[in-house]
């Protein structure tokens, strides 16, 4: 099998995944992933995580130039926004309206520097300092311009009322944190007002240290 054919089958793989196990509903969520050559695979507007056809699947060539496979998602200028400012680090960018991410970003006293609590250690690690972006209509351009003024400091935001953006160095990466990503938010709810014994200073920089986990 090709990298191309091999790549169109995981991504719809991935996507009936997070789909089954309600990560994102109905038409929501998009995927991208980068082949070596440069080009982009990309799901399409309005389609269902859980019936992606591979064959069907956008694709684009080095350049950013639809070239194949049917619309593409118009949450393009987030995926974009990965790729230029974190080019040697991301090869997937994975969107999903997941329940408990969103449930956090939309209450008053959140973080927006980093909105996930240090709960674990998990998150930290695979996901660094995830920050919290302003509203945005769905497909507003602007969600792009606010990724790249983060000057790609950050692999992973959260659009509020919206939902949680994660790049990655591959596809597989970026699913796993953000399915961390949302288990880190539901665990903040859950434990909201309890007083939960949070990770130290001293803990959480010792994962940075030890993972070499962008922290600034």
């Amino acid at each position: 099998m090709s990298e191309e054919a091999s790549l169109r089958e995981q991504i719809c793989m991935m996507a009936k995944s997070l789909y089954d196990r309600g990560l994102t509903a109905g038409s929501s969520g998009n995927i991208s992933a980068r082949l070596s050559d440069g080009r982009l695979l990309v799901t399409p507007t309005g389609s269902s995580f859980g019936r992606l056809d591979p064959a069907r699947l956008s694709l684009f060539d080095s350049e950013g130039r639809l070239i194949g496979g049917d619309k593409p998602t118009k949450e393009m200028p987030l995926h974009a926004a990965f790729y230029e400012t974190r080019p040697k680090k991301t090869g997937a960018v994975v969107h999903l309206h997941s329940s408990h991410s969103v449930a956090l970003s939309i209450l008053p006293d959140v973080d927006t520097d980093n909105m996930l609590p240090p709960l674990t250690a998990y998150s930290i690690m695979k996901l660094g300092k995830v920050k919290l972006l302003p509203y945005f209509m769905p497909g507003d351009p602007a969600m792009g311009d606010a990724i790249r003024g983060l000057a790609g400091k950050r692999s992973a935001v959260m659009l509020a009322a919206h939902g949680p953006v994660v790049s990655a160095k591959d596809l597989a990466a970026a699913v796993y944190a953000i399915e961390e990503l949302e288990e880190t938010a539901k665990l903040a709810m859950l434990t909201r007002g309890a007083n939960p014994c949070l990770l130290t200073d001293a803990q959480i920089a010792d994962l940075v240290r030890t993972y070499d986990v962008e922290w600034d």
